[in-house]
């Protein structure tokens, strides 16, 4: 990591000022004596751990499990009591006993429903704890990715700190021989305030670079708690991808979204499935036990009832066609949100590649050369054959170069970060079979 090459072998005095400052600024932020570091593994293991969002949707999973086996059962029966042709006039009037007609009934009704009914809807709430499952992996990608991505930030942030923390130790030892020249006669007043300057400018900036360092901390506290002020240990493992570009490429169709996308289409495919057996009636059966007076003979009835589809292409066949729909809606959805991941991941592959070029040209030439220039300039003002002037311009340029490259790095370790947890496995199954059109629209589009 270039992180660890930026810091040349300068005098104990400026190891030792550079130290003392950063552990200053360290100090000032949080105090991390008591903590234990935080790993990037870890931070992502404490988010999970800590999600309630991942809590929720395993709620969704058990609730869809849950009407899955409640809508596999029958309706519960129908009680029915009542009295029948009471006389409401003459001396009979609302006597059960005298009149012949007259009956105390009490029966049970049970509607019917047709096993294929049972069995499509209780598909259907298992295709939705399917697609709630698929959504927690989903959800579960993006805390990883995201976590991912603010302990990144904030571990960059933090190596910006230290960088003009060292830079700024050097300037200020700028200024001590700036006025010792000036007193000397050697130097001018406006070198003493060209350092002085320049070391103003590396606080402004050292300002900001805590503001970065805060606002990683505040993101990354978003995902993890009080964990967020921890040292952070380890490095950004940027150099390497869990799976290679054209595996990667290849198991796209495996990506969480992609896959709770197919759960959608399934699930669609069941309602499909509902509407076309919700073609068929279901029948409803009754009995009942009807008691008259005692001069009487009580009697028993039995009856069915059966709905009547007189109008079932305007009604049934309609609700299945507004169901197919849906299913070529929730295809089309998926397959386009195939080809977005596609060029998205195409993008981040492209971005990780060349950052990674261009780390490799900064570490080898870029960082190198803006080391020399500034330790020649420096050699050349303490023999009285350089300006100050151009130290400080060499000691910029050097800053700007360091910050270049950890900004390179950090957006390729953040391309790496958006790669590597897409959510995608290596040995996952297949996302999802693939779904055909109920038997009875198969033979409607047949010619």
């Amino acid at each position: 990591m270039l992180f660890h090459s930026y810091f040349p072998a300068r005098s104990a005095l400026r190891i030792v000022c550079a130290g003392i400052t950063l552990l200053a600024v360290t100090a000032s932020t949080v105090s991390l004596a008591a903590e234990s570091p935080l790993t990037l593994a870890e931070a992502q293991r404490r988010a999970l751990a800590q999600s309630s969002l991942l809590a929720a949707q395993d709620s969704a999973v058990t609730a869809a499990r849950e009407m899955a086996i409640a809508a596999g059962e029958l309706p519960d029966p129908v009680l029915k009591f009542g009295i029948d042709n009471l006389p409401v006039d003459t001396s009979d009037a609302f006597s059960v006993t005298r009149d012949f007609m007259t009956m105390r009934r009490i029966g049970v009704m049970q509607e019917w429903t047709r096993a294929d009914k049972r069995d499509a809807r209780r598909t259907r709430f298992e295709r939705e704890a399917d697609k709630a499952r698929s959504d927690q992996a989903v959800a579960a990608a993006a805390i990883q990715r995201d976590v991912a991505l603010a302990w990144i930030d904030r571990y960059y942030a933090e190596a910006i700190v230290a960088v003009i923390a060292a830079q700024a130790a050097e300037a200020k030892l700028e200024i001590e021989a700036a006025e010792a020249a000036y007193r000397g006669g050697r130097g001018s007043q406006a070198d003493v305030f060209a350092a002085r300057s320049a070391v103003a400018g590396l606080e402004d900036r050292a300002s900001e670079a805590r503001r970065r360092v805060a606002t990683a901390i505040a993101n990354l506290e978003r995902w993890v708690g009080a964990a967020a002020d921890a040292p952070l240990s380890g490095t950004p493992p940027h150099g390497t991808l869990d799976l290679d570009a054209k595996t990667l490429l290849m198991q796209l169709e495996r990506h969480p979204a992609v896959v709770a996308l197919a759960q959608q289409q399934e699930v669609a495919a069941a309602e499909a499935r509902i509407a076309q057996v919700n073609r068929n009636p279901d029948w409803t059966f009754e009995i009942a036990y009807q008691k008259r007076g005692p001069a009487f003979s009580n009697m028993m009835s039995f009856g069915v009832s059966v709905p009547l589809p007189w109008n079932r292409a305007q009604r049934q066949d309609r609700e299945l066609a507004a169901k197919l729909a849906r299913v070529d809606e929730a295809r089309a959805l998926r397959d386009d949100a195939l080809r977005l991941y596609t060029a998205q991941v195409r993008a981040l592959l492209a971005e990780w590649e060349t950052g990674r070029e261009r780390l490799a040209l900064h570490a080898e030439a870029l960082v190198p050369l803006s080391r020399q220039r500034t330790s020649a300039t420096a050699a050349a003002y303490r023999g009285g054959k350089g300006s100050l002037a151009e130290v400080l311009a060499a000691r910029r340029g050097e800053l700007d170069v360091h910050r270049d490259a950890f900004n390179i790095e950090q957006d390729t370790a953040r391309a790496w970060a958006q790669i590597n947890f897409l959510g995608i496995a290596a040995n996952a199954a297949p996302a999802t079979e693939a779904i055909t059109a109920p038997p009875l629209l198969r033979a409607k589009e047949a010619p």
